[in-house]
């Protein structure tokens, strides 16, 4: 289909002006002046999203942090131990993590060795936490799932069949225990209701009465990046 009309876009590569191959250049000028205000502010928006971007990247050494289930966990390179152990300082100053996740490793340990450890870890703590919520909210819901397995698709945060059977994405294990409610109870009132009319959101929230913030907040949540 033929544009007819300017189009403007911002994405990382910056702004993408789209056009007509007949609109001459002094239109497209003009276009850009009246729309000045609205692409500076999304270009803000766009250096802004990838300033935290940069700021959540993972570098994977002794004495990395990364957050777990809302909040930081600090890991520590620890060749005496075996597997990965998740310890809690009984007291600690205010805004100092009190988790610490000793993982089996020498100090010499690669950042991919690192990675992959901590990242194991993580998916065993998702599906035992996954697990545990699906059984606490299909009680409530009165509906049975059959099966759950961990996802990593990049569009969705879960997913629901009609045989019962759930996705979650791993990766939601980083989030507060709230927004993961949100999702289990979410993919579990699928088996209910399973498409998004007012009557699902009435099943969704007959559990969790704030879905409205926490399905908004979930949208600006950001992942860690792993490299």
């Amino acid at each position: 289909m033929r544009r007819k009309t300017i189009g403007f876009s911002v994405a990382t590569e910056g702004l993408v002006v789209s056009a007509p191959r007949w609109v001459p250049a002094g239109e497209i000028e003009s276009a850009l002046q009246e729309k000045s205000r609205w692409i500076l502010k999304k270009l803000q928006e766009q250096d802004e999203r990838a300033r935290k971007l940069a700021e959540q990247r993972i570098v994977w050494r002794d004495g990395t942090s990364l957050p777990f289930l809302g909040e930081t966990v600090i890991v520590v390179l620890d060749a005496r131990r075996t597997g990965s152990v998740l310890e809690t300082a009984p007291d600690t100053l205010p805004g100092v993590p009190r988790l610490t996740l000793h993982v089996g490793l020498p100090q010499q340990a690669t950042p991919e060795q690192i990675r992959d450890a901590v990242q194991s870890w993580l998916q065993r703590q998702a599906r035992r936490v996954f697990e545990e919520r699906c059984h606490h909210f299909a009680r409530q819901l009165g509906v049975r799932w059959t099966r759950l397995s961990l996802s990593s698709a990049s569009t969705r945060w879960g997913s629901a069949s009609a045989d019962g059977a759930i996705r979650l994405h791993w990766r939601l294990i980083h989030f507060a225990m709230p927004t993961i409610d949100y999702v289990v109870a979410h993919e579990l009132a699928h088996l209910r209701v399973m498409d998004h009319s007012p009557r699902f959101w009435d099943v969704v929230r007959s559990v969790i009465p704030d879905v409205e913030r926490l399905r908004d907040g979930l949208r600006d949540e950001m992942l860690p990046t792993f490299d």
